[in-house]
């Protein structure tokens, strides 16, 4: 019996997108209160961010400039303007959240656990929409969809040479946790975002 794929409707693409980043913005802003690292372009923000003190959420979006030139044409149009639109609402909501919410405890570990488990979802959730937070995870997109590699293993292995160069900035306890937490996103991924699972568009 053949499965009619429906569309999703701009709204629910609205409304993905926003719920994703949400709970992206919520697992990055933990991973910077407990003083961790993570992958894909927002590990590469974090490192500068610990360097320079620079505000995470626009170094993210500016980082992210440059990928949108290869999701262009490597992945269609729509697919792009959406992860823009991502992208530039989890840079707000990096910057706006902490005026209205703080951390005064929390552990790395807990942190490391539950943000990973956080982002993995909130990515899921984004690309079933049709979209990515940009950089290493359009990438690992592309890859699964031209050569059949898993997106999970992917982004794990450029995630796992992000953190090895973390090592000069933070210290190697913070490292070993950071890399749980990484698992955790993968491990979202890797198992929920199989070819020929999910039938939405």
């Amino acid at each position: 019996m053949e499965i009619k794929i429906s569309p999703h409707s701009k709204f629910e693409d609205a409304m993905g997108l926003t719920v994703g980043t949400l709970f992206v913005a919520l697992a990055v802003l933990m991973f910077r209160q407990a003083g961790l690292a993570t992958g894909g372009t927002t590990g590469v923000a974090f490192l500068i961010y610990y360097s320079t003190g620079w505000p995470l959420g626009w170094v993210l979006f500016a980082i992210n400039l440059p990928f949108y030139i290869f999701g262009w044409t490597a992945l269609g149009h729509a697919f792009t303007f959406k992860t823009f639109a991502a992208v530039a609402q989890l840079s707000l909501f990096i910057e706006w959240i902490p005026t209205m919410l703080t951390m005064s405890t929390l552990s790395p570990v807990f942190a490391a656990i539950l943000g990973g488990l956080l982002t993995g979802t909130g990515i899921l959730i984004i690309i079933r929409h049709g979209a990515s937070l940009g950089g290493v995870t359009i990438v690992a997109i592309y890859m699964q969809k031209r050569h059949g590699w898993r997106a999970g293993a992917v982004q794990m292995a450029i995630d796992g040479v992000i953190l090895v160069v973390a090592f000069g900035l933070l210290e190697p306890v913070k490292i070993a946790i950071s890399l749980v937490g990484a698992a955790a996103i993968n491990l979202v991924i890797g198992v929920n975002h199989k070819n020929g699972r999910y039938f939405g568009a």
